[in-house]
């Protein structure tokens, strides 16, 4: 069927109509300025609550809870050392008298085994005027001495042998001395019986001191129980 003038016309113009833009449409499609500040700032007030919660969670997790001890005054912290053997029994056992008795407590005791023993050390001690007297510090050889009467505990018992009668510091091996020993301190010294020789009267000890838990000296002793 031919067609009109009139009706071609009439079709181009649907055409036309049919590819011009909607406004409508456009207006949804169109990004909303204010929508997007307003959901921006949403999203910054939820991450700036997200940190802060999270900061206080991870205070109320981590936070050490405070030890009850450091409420006390300082005086009912720490307790004394017990006392296994107080200075009259000591002085039974040990032939040691002042100035030379350098053991005053026993607070650990293992027969024939091991002790463990405290000194004192106080700006009392005799010789301190000598040694030094701008620096009163306790002499090396006194150490090893209290060491080796802590020894005498051990070692003058009947299950091992000995009596005070023939009891002998016979020598010492690999002494090292770690720190000074001021007045104030207290050594707690413990000697641990390691081989013994009853055949010739011959006993090993490992020897250590200490001084607020840190070692001040060590060493290896030969005690001798003979003539």
């Amino acid at each position: 069927m031919a067609t009109t003038p009139a009706a071609s016309f009439a079709n181009s113009l649907l055409s036309l109509n049919s590819h011009r833009p909607n406004p409508n449409a456009s207006s949804i499609s169109k990004p909303n300025t204010l929508s997007i500040q307003f959901d921006k700032k949403k999203n910054q007030q939820q991450q700036q609550h997200q940190r802060h919660a999270r900061f206080t969670t991870f205070c109320s997790l981590d936070a050490e809870p405070k030890d009850p001890i450091e409420d006390k005054p300082i005086e009912f912290r720490y307790q004394a050392f017990p006392t296994v053997m107080d200075i009259n029994q000591i002085r039974d056992i040990l032939p040691h008298r002042f100035p030379f008795l350098l053991v005053d407590r026993v607070i650990e005791y293992n027969p024939g085994v091991s002790a463990v023993a405290i000194k004192n050390v106080t700006i009392n001690d005799n010789f301190f005027p000598g040694h030094f007297p701008e620096r009163p510090i306790m002499p090396g050889v006194l150490m090893v001495e209290a060491m080796a009467q802590v020894g005498g505990l051990v070692m003058l018992q009947p299950e091992v042998g000995g009596s005070r009668e023939n009891f002998f510091f016979a020598g010492i091996d690999k002494v090292r001395f770690r720190k000074p020993v001021i007045a104030g301190d207290t050594l707690v010294m413990r000697m641990t019986l390691v081989k013994l020789q009853k055949r010739f009267g011959i006993a090993k000890m490992e020897g250590k001191a200490y001084v607020g838990g840190e070692v001040v000296c060590e060493g290896e002793f030969l005690m001798a129980t003979g003539s």
